[in-house]
Order: C-alpha cells, then sequence, then structure tokens
C-alpha cells in the first residue's frame, strides 16, 4: 500500500520510523541512516563530507555570506539515461537533461525538508539554473557540486571535465546539500579515475575545446555549447539592438536561430552538443557496450555526432575556428561575439586561462607585469611560453613589458569601450618595454 492510500496519522507514523534513528542525543546525524534516507527520496547515490576538509576551503568561503553554519555536505547523484543523451536530435537530449535537473532539485528540497523537520538546518543551492546571475561574468554559483562530489567518493574528473562515476559512468547529474550537523563518519574520495583514457571525447567535441594532453579550452566550449545561456544571450540581445531593421537582424540571425532562442526561453535553455558527455564510455554500467565492440561503438555512437550538419559557434580568429574548419569542414562556422569579457579586474586576472588561445600562443614567450591603480589596486604576472600560460598575483622574473594603468580604463578597453592610444594620450595606461608585447600579449586571447 503507498503512502497516499494511508490516513494522515498513518502517514506521520512512517515519516516517524524513518527518521527516528537519524539524530543522535548529542546532534550528531547517523551516516548509515542518512544515507538511506537520501536513496529513499530518489537519489541513485550519495556521500558526505565534513565542510572543513583542506579541498572544501572554496566551497566553505562561497558559503560563508550565505550559510555560516554549514558544517557538512550531502553529496547527491542522480543518474541519467544514455541513449537520450546520445542522440543526435540535441530537443531529446536536453529534455533528458531539463527532466533530470528538476529531479535532482527535487530530492534536494525533500531531503532539506525531511532535515528541517527533525531540527537540523538545511540548504539546497540549485543543481544548476537559476543562480547569482548579478555576479555575472563572475562566479555565479553558490556551490561548485563538482568538487564535492569528488570529495564524497562519487567519482572522478575525467579528461572531459565531467564527473564520472564508477558504475554509472558521466550521464548523472550532481547536487549538494549543506547542513548545520556533523555526520558521525565521512566519505573519502575513491583511488582511481574511472575514465580510461580513451580520448573519444577528443575526438567528438566539435570545436576542438579538450585536447589530447588534456589542456581544456574553456571559451570554446562555453561559447558554442551554452549558445543560448549567460553570454551567448546577451550577445544575442546586443545583435538586435544593433540591428537597425528586421532585414538586418535576419542577415545576421537565421530564422533557425530566432526559434532556437525562442525554445531556450520558453522551456529551459539548450545545450548545442556536450559531446564529451554523450560519446563517454566509462562506468562499470556503460562500458560493456564500448568492451563488446569498439569498431560498433565508434560508428554508433561517435561517428553519429562528428557527421551531423550543425551550426557551430566561435569567436573569430580564435582557435576554435580553425579547428571547425579544417577537423569538421561539413559544420557551419558561426561567428559570435566574445562573451567572457570581464567587469573587474579580479574577474581579469582569475579569468585569462578560461580565454587563453594555445595554439595562437604557440609562438609567443613573454613576461608582462601588470601593475593596476585606482578603483582596484592590484599586480599580476602574465607569463606566456609557447603555448602555456601562467598568472600569479605577484611582480615575478624580468619583465618584458610592465603596464600601469587605471583599472576602470582597462576593464573599458577590454569592453571595447575605450582604446589604447587613448589610454597613452591621458596617462590612463603607461607601457614601459616594447609595445610589441602588449600586441602579442592581445593575440593570445580572445578581443
Amino acid at each position: 500500500m503507498q503512502n497516499v492510500d494511508m490516513p494522515p496519522e498513518h502517514q506521520l507514523q512512517t515519516v516517524s520510523a524513518t527518521t527516528s534513528n537519524l539524530l543522535s542525543e548529542d546532534g550528531v546525524v547517523d551516516y548509515d541512516a542518512l544515507k538511506e534516507l537520501v536513496i529513499n527520496l530518489g537519489a541513485d547515490d550519495v556521500g558526505f563530507v565534513d565542510i572543513d576538509r583542506a579541498s572544501m576551503a572554496d566551497q566553505k568561503r562561497g558559503l560563508e555570506k550565505v550559510f555560516p553554519a554549514a558544517k557538512s555536505f550531502i553529496s547527491i547523484v542522480v543518474r541519467m539515461n544514455r541513449e537520450p543523451i546520445r542522440s543526435t536530435a540535441r530537443s531529446i537530449a536536453n529534455l533528458e537533461f531539463h527532466h533530470q535537473g528538476e529531479e535532482m532539485n527535487t530530492i534536494s528540497r525533500k531531503v532539506v525538508s525531511k532535515l528541517e523537520a527533525l531540527g537540523i538546518r538545511a540548504l539546497n543551492p540549485s543543481m544548476g539554473f537559476p543562480m547569482e546571475m548579478q555576479n555575472f561574468p563572475g562566479k555565479v554559483w553558490v556551490i561548485s557540486h563538482k568538487p564535492v562530489a569528488e570529495a564524497a567518493g562519487l567519482g572522478k574528473m575525467g579528461i572531459n571535465r565531467n564527473v564520472i562515476h564508477p558504475r554509472f559512468g558521466n550521464f548523472i547529474l550532481l547536487g549538494t546539500v549543506a547542513i548545520d550537523a556533523r555526520i558521525s563518519r565521512y566519505d573519502k574520495p575513491i583511488d582511481y579515475n574511472p575514465c580510461i583514457d580513451c580520448k573519444l571525447c577528443v575526438a567528438a567535441c566539435p570545436v576542438g575545446a579538450i585536447a589530447p594532453t588534456g589542456q581544456f579550452d574553456f571559451s570554446a566550449c562555453y561559447t558554442h555549447n551554452y549558445r543560448e545561456f549567460m553570454g551567448g544571450f546577451t550577445d544575442w540581445v546586443g545583435t538586435i539592438a544593433e540591428s537597425g531593421s528586421r532585414k538586418q537582424y535576419e542577415s545576421k540571425v537565421t530564422a533557425a536561430e530566432s526559434a532556437s532562442m525562442w525554445q531556450s526561453l520558453s522551456f529551459g535553455p539548450n545545450y548545442k552538443a556536450a559531446y564529451c558527455m554523450s560519446v563517454c564510455p566509462a562506468g562499470d554500467d556503460v562500458i560493456g557496450q564500448f568492451l563488446k565492440g569498439r569498431k560498433e561503438f565508434l560508428e554508433d555512437v561517435v561517428k553519429p555526432l562528428q557527421q551531423k550538419e550543425e551550426p557551430i559557434y566561435v569567436v573569430p580568429d580564435s582557435d576554435a575556428e580553425a579547428y571547425v574548419k579544417k577537423r569538421f569542414p561539413h559544420k557551419e562556422v558561426r561567428l559570435v561575439d566574445n562573451s567572457l569579457r570581464p567587469n573587474t579586474i579580479a574577474a581579469f586576472i582569475g579569468g585569462l586561462r578560461s580565454v587563453f588561445q594555445r595554439n595562437k600562443a604557440s609562438d609567443v614567450d613573454i613576461n608582462l607585469h601588470f601593475t593596476f591603480t585606482g578603483k582596484e589596486p592590484a599586480i599580476a604576472t602574465v607569463r606566456i611560453n609557447k603555448g602555456k600560460l601562467e598568472v600569479t598575483k605577484s611582480h615575478d622574473g624580468v619583465a618584458d613589458l610592465k603596464v600601469t594603468t587605471d583599472s576602470t580604463f582597462w576593464i573599458d578597453f577590454l569592453n571595447h569601450r575605450r582604446s589604447i592610444p587613448l589610454g597613452l594620450l591621458t596617462g590612463k595606461l603607461r607601457l614601459a618595454g616594447s609595445p610589441v608585447h602588449l600586441l602579442q600579449f592581445k593575440k593570445c586571447f580572445h578581443a
């Protein structure tokens, strides 16, 4: 008999029986009882992490203003169906993403409700969206689910930057609940990585965001896969604002692209690819098909995504543009604006790795010292050495070029509101060394 058929008093007794052994007299939550509770509420796996663990320092700082009482994390896994995610019909894949995302948020909310009834304060940030968009393009999320899941023993990050669960592979969504109580024991990270280093994610990525060496071009992935999220949306709005007529707008945006944006606005933003997840064969429940016939796996799973004719969104003169034209000439290159321009000096320094173009920088060897004055005083060293980038918040080594600039001017320059000549004329920008090095610096990052 299901609970919905039971009288109210019977339902209360059932809930009480489920949670009566959860909390000890000293306020510590029982590990086994809590795990049983979360699984019964619909999770496919769960793990627990002490918020004071060294690896959780960033997550703890992120909660200081939101939920300073937090003492433990509950990391939750919800499994997704594989075939929908692998489909070349991305509407099917996105339906699975959206459905299971809502499922995760529902489970997390139920966990919070159960714990709250026991007097345990708990908080459940969203699995994905909504996020703190007033911070965009900086950190908009409250908790990073991936490092919490790794710390909870629920998997390891693969070369595709997805957490790979030992059983379910990367066909999972992650959620986190923070609670103001200690748990009787905590989980530890697993001692191996389920990623089998097959490089299929490298082969399938339409923008070359994943290098065989493990390097990751965040901006390439973000620009295409997240075209109808955040920055891509603001770029689209800018296109509307700059279009003087319907004819001019339609010369830049196709009818299918307008309809796709409408769909994302109406039914939730749609990912353009996520092929790195689609082709991943790792995980005990997943790998059988790959081991049974690798050639057949390539034919059935990988090649349909590679061969799909589709628009690929890239920033002009980027590594991604060159990659698509060389690797996937049958896919249509769509040039769009860079949507990862910083609005603070902290975002500029912290975001350099995200927009670094390692192939464009393959012949560059420079060391730049930045000194920012005015509203956001700061210093930084940017070292570019043959396709490798190092950024520090100090002045290190001998500088080929010293850049001293007003922080507000520099942000305006990065957002195309000010120019280098204007900065030099007004004294807002001063260079010590050859200006050629500034041009070399510029070519290594999105304009």
